[in-house]
């Protein structure tokens, strides 16, 4: 048997083309995010970091009471603080109750520019 060898710029070529491939059908068949994770500011109290968000995206949070979903805000960079009406991305965070029951929401976003 001999041994056959494909030339290097076929096997990169390949490669290039099979990452492309996955690329498009991630975009095509991947979720559809660019409104998930968006909700409007209802509320801000710089003292305590509270911040409440209403909207789609925060309703759905398992965290979300009453269509509105509230905790404290961990800013991500050193935007401008959120005000009543503004846009905001987000992701959130809870912490296990425990035994006491307490759950601590952690808000980790900030304001769509």
């Amino acid at each position: 048997m001999a041994n056959v060898t494909m030339p290097t710029p076929v096997a990169l070529a390949g490669g290039a083309l099979c990452l492309l491939g996955g690329y498009l059908v991630g975009v095509v068949a991947g979720p559809d995010t660019e409104d998930t994770d968006t909700a409007t500011v209802v509320s801000y109290d710089e003292d305590g970091q509270e911040l409440c968000l209403s909207g789609d995206a925060a309703a759905e949070a398992p965290q979300s009471e009453d269509g509105e979903l509230c905790g404290q805000w961990r800013r991500i960079d050193g935007g401008p603080d959120p005000e009543e009406g503004d846009q905001f991305r987000f992701a959130t965070l809870s912490s296990d109750p425990g035994d006491a029951g307490d759950v601590t929401t952690l808000i980790y976003g900030d304001v769509v520019r």
